[in-house]
């Protein structure tokens, strides 16, 4: 971990000596001689790293290294800062006579490097290994990497740890029994790793038990209950509640969101699973929130502790999941180890056997131990190479401590994971403790964390490779290691969307992180409104408040990122003063409960920021300073209403990433300037078209767009855009509103039938100028779409015919689209949809589909539809898993309910579809203007 350390002491010099070698003058040979220094530390730090045996006195010695390197890293950027200032506020050089560049000033640069150099040279004499790594395996590590970057990686799907055929049966006897009495439980106990979770969520998504219950609802408690946020977590899911709605229930006091549950479960048979409880009086506080229910009506508990379960259902045995047997135990391991082969344990031999047999055996039976020891020797190929493992599981872990005798096998294997680690992917890894347990962590996000923090090296970086791909190759190898759990795919079915990290793992990240001074968890108390970090050395925090505000004060000159994983929606969070946290690259704030946010002029002093993302539920107004965060890579906003951008945003150079994200429709996009430099812009949403943009090309400069988002106030101006657009080969995503409402405009989009890389088009605003021209315009649509969103497209012919030729869509929304009474789906029409959304189709009458129609749909939407009855096509659709009805009339969802035993006339087109959502209609769409100063 220490060499991941100081690669990025040498990273900020290596980017120093390149970006601001004029300021350097008298002392930059001595930077020069410190990045050698440093780089010749680096090699020797891997070397060490790939030893586990390691007296305390090395281990003193690599902690000594660690803790210069974090000081040549706060020189260089403290360093950096001043020339930032030096520049003044529109980045101009000013005059070499400048005080700044005075021989004192540059002298007291110098002594501090020099002391630093001179440390480190004296740690080199004590250490007799320090001269191997120069020319060695060390010094080729980025060519190693560039090299594993362009391996293929398997995209490889989340599976049972262990076959769990026979206790899933018997859970869902237990759950399935109709007892006449409050509070049934089922419980299911065992230690953590064992695969309880795993078994949880496969009964809770079992077709028989989706179709038994009225209501189901899933909640993680963990060690530390918050009796509010879990009794909200259900009632959202529960009712199922409109954006208002949302808004009302979370300001009620706890005693009326216990009423408010109680009531919207008391006339209902409900499964509500609770996973991960620890204590009995955590269940003693959220009890009298759930009603006797209709008879049958279940908890469903996941613990580690026995006597919780018992003291919760006396009458209910607790279902104890027992560790594998030794076969089983190495079936798991020949899975995971030699995951591309179908033998498994059959391709083995005898000495692979041997010792595979011997290290599985300290697992424990203990499925997560097996899973992480398999991930580790996949990425082993020789023998020697399993020797080396063997050898290590009975080395120098076999005197770790062990929390728990029972966890003492998995606490080995963990480490012995983490430690084979290669050293650019151990701060990738530790990053995940930062997220609370069971936290759902988007991948898109991530990265860009990553690249902020610098554990992606630019230098990685070609025409062929963005750093988001280096990172999601990082991702993938953790995945690959089974220390990463993929949760959702994307939209294409194969890439990672999100993704979850095991508890015990977690627990790992964050004893680690601690120790290597790497990051720190700050958990604020209930009774605490304001939180003062007591240690002003911390270089990355990430706080977990349980209260709604956050006020972060005092001085942290060392503190890089300041990291808030939770729901935005119930954090408020303060700094005090920026120049209290001058070296920031990574931050979060928001403003809730304000008609208008003047984002502070300070924030203009947090030059390393790298990542900023601001959330308001008002007003946003950012300031002119800005545009002088240089080192920012993503600025993301988040708003409710309105929002100031100031044109010196096109002037910072390496953004990669713009996005405006909000709930409601764009009215209006910010309008390009031509001074916009940046050439890294992946990600830019939304720009508003004009005659400029069109005349200067400069949409051709964007040769790293991957998404982009469009606003077209006139119809004409899309097709010169699309024919630009088709030169940018790495474009995935569009999205185009088209504000022109004129009776004669006419969208041409026959350009973007030859944006073959595109994948994702979203498409608002009318697109039939003239008579029946919709079905011309869509037949332009690019063959190789896989999501598609169609909104407010005013067509009066059926899209269906045209759209259902297109081969590779899975996801499709069609919302406000279309004005006619019929639609029809033909046979073999969508041949790979995944999900349809239809959305308020307000005329729509009659809906056919043909036996054949979408062979592949699992996920079926109606939203404020006026449909007569309900296609009798559906019962064709056997592959249908979820359906959700929202604002339907009461007598159209009447044909599909089941009332005191008596079926609806069109239950029998749906009664093979396990889970059938009716919810409430959402709130209406209203818009928003961005303006720019």
């Amino acid at each position: 971990m220490e060499e991941a350390i100081v690669s990025l002491a040498v990273e900020r010099i290596s980017d120093l000596l390149i970006h601001e070698a004029v300021f350097l003058k008298d002392v930059k040979d001595q930077v020069e001689s410190l990045n050698a220094e440093l780089k010749r530390m680096q090699c020797f730090l891997e070397d060490v790293d790939r030893k586990p045996e390691q007296d305390k006195r090395l281990h003193n010695r690599v902690s000594e290294i660690r803790d210069l390197a974090y000081d040549a890293e706060d020189i260089i950027d403290s360093f950096i800062l001043k020339v930032g200032h030096q520049r003044g506020f529109h980045g101009i050089v000013k005059r070499f006579t400048s005080i700044f560049t005075k021989p004192y000033h540059l002298h007291k640069i110098g002594v501090q490097v020099k002391a630093i150099q001179t440390k480190l040279q004296n740690i080199s004499k004590n250490l007799p290994a320090y001269e191997i790594g120069g020319d060695g395996e060390g010094s080729s590590s980025i060519i190693k990497v560039q090299q594993r970057l362009r391996r293929t990686y398997s995209h490889v799907e989340e599976e049972d740890v262990v076959s769990l055929e026979v206790s899933t049966k018997d859970v869902m006897t237990m759950l399935m029994t109709e007892e006449d009495r409050p509070h049934a439980i089922v419980s299911i106990v065992g230690m953590g790793g064992l695969g309880k979770t795993t078994l949880a969520r496969k009964v809770y998504n079992h077709v028989e038990v989706r179709h038994h219950f009225d209501y189901l609802a899933w909640v993680y408690i963990s060690q530390q209950c918050k009796p509010r946020e879990v009794l909200l977590s259900v009632l959202m899911k529960v009712l199922s509640p409109s954006k208002d709605e949302r808004e009302l229930i979370e300001k009620l006091d706890e005693n009326e969101m216990w009423k408010r549950l109680f009531d919207a479960l008391k006339e209902k048979r409900y499964l509500v699973v609770l996973d991960d409880i620890w204590r009995s009086e955590d269940w003693d506080i959220l009890k009298p929130a759930f009603p006797r229910g209709r008879k049958g009506s279940k908890i469903l508990f996941t613990t580690r502790n026995r006597n919780v379960a018992l003291n919760a259902d006396p009458c209910n045995t607790p279902m104890e999941l027992s560790l594998l047997t030794n076969d089983e135990s190495w079936n798991l391991l020949c899975r995971k180890a030699f995951p591309r082969s179908k033998m498994g344990s059959q391709c083995c031999s005898e000495e692979f056997e041997k010792l595979g047999k011997e290290m599985v055996k300290k697992c424990g039976g203990l499925p997560l131990a097996i899973v992480v020891l398999g991930g580790l020797l996949a990425t082993k190929q020789s023998l020697a190479q399993w020797e080396m493992v063997h050898k290590n599981i009975h080395g120098h872990l076999k005197g770790l401590p062990h929390q728990d005798h029972q966890y003492g096998a998995v606490n080995r294997i963990l480490v012995l994971s983490y430690n084979d680690l290669p050293y650019h992917l151990k701060p990738c890894f530790l990053y995940l403790g930062h997220y609370p347990e069971d936290w759902e962590i988007s991948k898109s996000e991530l990265i860009q964390l990553w690249i902020a923090e610098g554990f992606i090296s630019p230098s990685l970086e070609s025409k062929e490779i963005l750093m988001e791909d280096v990172g999601e190759q990082f991702l993938e190898e953790l995945i690959n290691r089974s220390l990463v759990q993929v949760w959702r795919r994307d939209y294409t079915g194969t890439k990672v969307k999100t993704c979850r990290i095991h508890d015990l793992l977690r627990d790992l990240c964050t004893k680690k992180a601690k120790e290597e001074k790497f990051l720190e968890i700050i958990q604020q108390s209930s009774a605490e409104f304001d939180v003062t970090l007591a240690k002003p050395l911390l270089r990355r925090i990430s706080i977990h408040p349980s209260e709604r505000k956050v006020h972060l004060k005092g001085e942290h000159p060392k503190l890089r990122s300041l990291l808030l994983p939770q729901d935005v929606k119930l954090i408020e969070f303060f700094i005090s003063k920026c120049k209290s946290f001058k070296f920031l690259r990574v931050l979060t704030l928001l403003r809730r409960n304000v008609i208008k946010w003047h984002v502070s002029v300070e924030i203009g002093n947090l030059q390393h920021l790298r990542y900023l993302k601001l959330g308001c539920y008002g007003e946003m107004i950012l300031p002119q300073s800005i545009g002088r965060l240089k080192s920012l890579y993503t600025l993301y906003i988040k708003y409710e209403t309105h929002i100031v951008i100031p044109y010196v945003v096109f002037k910072l150079e390496r953004l990669r990433h713009i996005i405006l994200k909000r709930t409601r429709w764009c009215e209006r996009g910010f309008r390009w300037r031509l001074g916009f430099t940046s050439k890294n812009i992946e990600t830019l949403k939304y720009i508003e078209v004009d005659e400029r943009l069109i005349e200067n090309n400069v949409v051709l400069r964007l040769t790293n767009i991957q998404s982009l988002g469009l606003v077209f106030t006139r119809s004409e101006y899309v097709k010169p855009i699309l024919i630009l657009l088709t030169k940018l080969q790495r474009l995935r995503s569009l999205s185009f509103d088209i504000l022109d409402n004129s009776i004669l405009s006419y969208l041409d989009l026959e350009p973007l039938s030859q944006c073959h890389h595109l994948s994702k088009l979203r498409l608002m605003g009318a697109i039939e100028g003239v008579p029946n021209s919709s079905h011309r315009v869509l037949e332009f649509l690019p063959p190789n779409i896989v999501k598609l969103t169609l909104d407010s497209c005013n067509m009066s012919q059926d899209p269906m015919g045209v759209l259902e030729k297109l081969c590779h869509l899975r996801i499709f929304y069609l919302s406000k689209a279309y004005n006619g009474r019929k639609m029809i789906c033909s046979a073999n029409g969508f041949p790979q949809l995944d999900f349809l959304q239809i959305g308020n189709l307000i005329k729509l009458e009659e809906w056919e589909i043909e036996e054949g129609a979408m062979p592949c749909l699992r996920r079926l939407e109606l939203v404020n539809v006026s449909l007569g009855m309900f296609p009798e096509g559906l019962r064709y659709i056997t592959t249908l898993q979820e359906m959700s009805l929202v604002g339907l009339s009461s007598s159209l969802e009447e044909r599909i309910k089941v009332i005191d035993e008596r079926e609806g006339e069109d239950f029998y087109k749906v009664r093979h579809i396990p889970s059938i959502d009716f919810v409430m209609l959402l709130d209406s769409t209203s818009f928003e203007v961005i303006t720019l100063h």
